[in-house]
């Protein structure tokens, strides 16, 4: 009987990206006492497929970012994407955003159908309104 194996075609090195957009640790809020104050005290920033809550605190430090996906936005591969895309859409926004801002985004149940231009969109829209 012949074997059956799974072979699976690698990409060459060179066809990755030269630099991939992630968010360091010291650029993430981890803990929940931290989201729960920025949703409560936060300036609201609301969009189709998003609500951004933003707070400055004054500290001399890297912005940060959090993000909530609820299982209203689909399945965990779709919340992951959603995840994964706002945090790419953070990671260059960056530099833009203010010192000391905390900033969380929830992702609306639309989220799960929109491209990342839309989503790089409105996040952009609502930094540069709230968080610049």
């Amino acid at each position: 009987m012949p074997s059956c194996r799974l072979v699976v075609a690698r990409a060459a090195p060179s066809s990755l990206p030269d630099s991939i957009a992630v968010l360091a640790r010291p650029n993430r809020l981890t803990r929940g006492a931290d989201y729960k104050a920025v949703v409560r005290r936060g300036v609201k920033c609301a969009g189709p497929h998003t609500v951004m809550y933003v707070v400055s605190s004054g500290e001399d430090r890297a912005a940060r970012f959090g993000f909530i996906v609820s299982k209203r936005v689909g399945t965990a591969v779709t919340r992951n994407t959603v995840r994964r895309r706002l945090k790419a859409v953070c990671a260059q926004a960056l530099p833009q955003v203010r010192v000391g801002a905390d900033v969380v985004i929830r992702a609306l149940p639309s989220a799960a159908g929109a491209d990342f231009h839309a989503l790089q969109a409105e996040v952009d829209r609502c930094l540069a309104r709230r968080a610049a």
